[in-house]
């Protein structure tokens, strides 16, 4: 089974990310990219933990595991081209907090950074 990509497909912010994917992903990677909203999205969700589901979040399945927040974002690396994938192990060196702040900060301002 491919791993899943859930984001928000009402936000523009998202969807360029998937767009972003979409063109340096690696040609053997397989990765579908569904909306959390989607029917598919929504079966997806509904397999989560309590505290996982109410994540305001992209979510990212696996290897049938799922990851959120700075996580799901960082393992995206390992979907793209050789060149973009060799930064994987560094993107871990920033500490949690710092990561999850700043995707919560962009993810509670995306609507407002897609605007304009």
């Amino acid at each position: 089974m491919p791993d899943i990509l859930l984001i928000d497909a009402n936000c523009v912010l998202c969807n360029r990310l998937a767009k972003l994917l979409n063109k340096r992903r690696s040609k053997k990677s397989q990765l579908q990219i569904y909306g959390i909203d989607s029917e598919e999205g929504v079966k997806f969700i509904e397999g989560f933990s309590e505290s996982i589901k109410e994540a305001d979040s992209m979510y990212l399945i696996r290897a049938g595991r799922p990851f959120i927040r700075s996580a799901a974002s960082i393992r995206l690396l390992l979907y793209m081209r050789w060149y973009y994938t060799i930064w994987y192990p560094f993107a871990w060196l920033f500490p949690l907090p710092l990561r999850d702040g700043v995707y919560r900060l962009l993810s509670r301002y995306r609507h407002r950074l897609s605007n304009r």
